[in-house]
């Protein structure tokens, strides 16, 4: 059985999260915020297959290049953010010069679709296109559990008023894309503590059922 543990990193403490397959041999890594020490002490000695990005704002992908440098793991992102990673400008880290210094690493190695099955550490990770914070997010569901990005957050979603955002479009994605899952499906969220979809279909002041 897979495990997971959330790391909150950085500035605005994005959670990054480290699954490790049953053997305890393999990881990915999801939204690397920062390099931070403790999360290279988790997946040091682990075989770092994939680093998977729900979207491209800087408090997600600042300790990509490292991480890939260390393990040469691939990066997947969607093709709608691909340049986000080289843009400082795009992901928005030379926007908020106050918070962060510009962000910025190499491209994606691949880019992701909706629908699409990636075969990592023995799981199946299914790509769930979910904008409305930006243009290129996307949610990974890997059995009872979906990384859901800044997409939704327990009790709340992700702000709309950033370059790529949209109000309706992420209502949509929500509706469409997560509460179509069983209702006992753990959200993990890009920032914040953990929720499950049946809570947020019943709870979420910002978007209904």
């Amino acid at each position: 059985m897979l495990t997971f543990q959330a790391f909150p990193l950085g500035p605005l403490q994005t959670n990054a999260y480290v699954v490790v397959d049953a053997t305890r041999t393999r990881a990915i890594v999801i939204d690397p915020g920062t390099a931070d020490p403790a999360l290279l002490r988790k997946v040091a000695g682990l075989q770092v297959e994939a680093i998977l990005l729900t979207h491209a704002h800087f408090d997600h992908i600042g300790g990509v290049d490292e991480l890939r440098t260390k393990w040469g793991c691939p990066v997947y992102l969607h093709p709608l953010e691909k340049d986000w990673l080289t843009d400082p400008a795009k992901n928005g880290s030379a926007r908020w010069s106050d918070v962060t210094a510009p962000v910025k690493s190499g491209p994606p190695d691949h880019t992701l679709a909706d629908g699409q099955k990636l075969q990592l550490i023995g799981e199946t990770f299914e790509v769930r296109h979910t904008p409305g914070h930006s243009p290129g997010s996307v949610s990974f569901v890997c059995g009872d559990l979906v990384f859901a990005g800044d997409a939704l957050f327990r009790r709340s979603v992700g702000r709309t008023d950033l370059p790529g955002g949209h109000q309706d479009t992420l209502a949509k994605s929500i509706r469409g894309k997560l509460y179509t899952l069983p209702d006992d499906t753990l959200v993990l969220p890009g920032h914040g503590p953990e929720t499950t979809i049946g809570e947020e279909k019943q709870e979420n002041p910002y978007v209904s059922a």
